[in-house]
C-alpha cells in the first residue's frame, strides 16, 4: 500500500468515525429519553441448571431495573435444545416460566418454530408448548432482529 494510500484511508477511518460516534450516541440517547432499556435472552441448551440460570437473570434484571425505579423489556428467545424451557411437556422450569410471565408483562418467551418443527418430525407429534410461549419463525433470525432493534444481547 503506497503512503498515498495508507493516508487516504486513516482519513476516511478519521472523519467516518465522529459521524458513526454521533449516530450512536443519537441512538442511545432516544432509549435513554424513552427510559426503557431492552434486552433479548438467548437459551439454546436443554439443562436445567442452564434454564434455572436464566431465568435468575431475568428476574434479577427485573430487580435490578425495579429499583432503580426503570423500566426494561425482556424477550428470552429458545431454539434448538433450548426450547425445551418452554415446551409443557419437557420443561424443569414451566412453573417459573409462567410465574415471570404473569407477573412481569414487560417479559416475553419466544419459540423457534424451526425448532418446533424438527422436533414435530422426529418425535412424530408437535411438541405442546406453555401458554406463555409465543412462536417466532426462526430464533436465531429473531435474535438479529432484536439487535438490530437496538436490544441488548445476553447469553447465560
Amino acid at each position: 500500500m503506497t503512503q498515498f494510500s495508507r493516508l487516504f484511508v486513516c482519513l476516511l477511518l478519521f472523519v467516518g468515525m465522529p459521524a458513526a460516534v454521533v449516530f450512536a450516541q443519537d441512538t442511545g440517547a432516544v432509549d435513554q429519553k424513552a427510559g426503557l432499556d431492552r434486552i433479548v435472552v438467548q437459551v439454546n441448551q436443554d439443562d436445567p441448571k442452564s434454564l434455572n440460570l436464566t431465568l435468575n437473570n431475568v428476574q434479577n434484571l427485573l430487580s435490578y431495573y425495579k429499583d432503580k425505579g426503570e423500566k426494561v423489556q425482556i424477550e428470552v428467545v429458545a431454539f434448538g435444545p433450548g426450547l425445551h424451557m418452554l415446551r409443557q411437556d419437557t420443561s424443569p422450569v414451566k412453573d417459573r416460566v409462567a410465574a415471570i410471565a404473569a407477573a412481569n408483562p414487560e417479559v416475553q418467551f419466544s419459540a423457534c418454530s424451526n425448532t418446533l418443527a424438527n422436533m414435530t418430525k422426529q418425535e412424530g407429534t408437535k411438541p405442546p408448548l406453555v401458554s406463555e410461549a409465543k412462536p417466532v419463525v426462526a430464533g436465531v433470525a429473531r435474535i438479529v432482529e432484536l439487535q438490530k432493534q437496538g436490544y441488548l444481547y445476553l447469553r447465560p
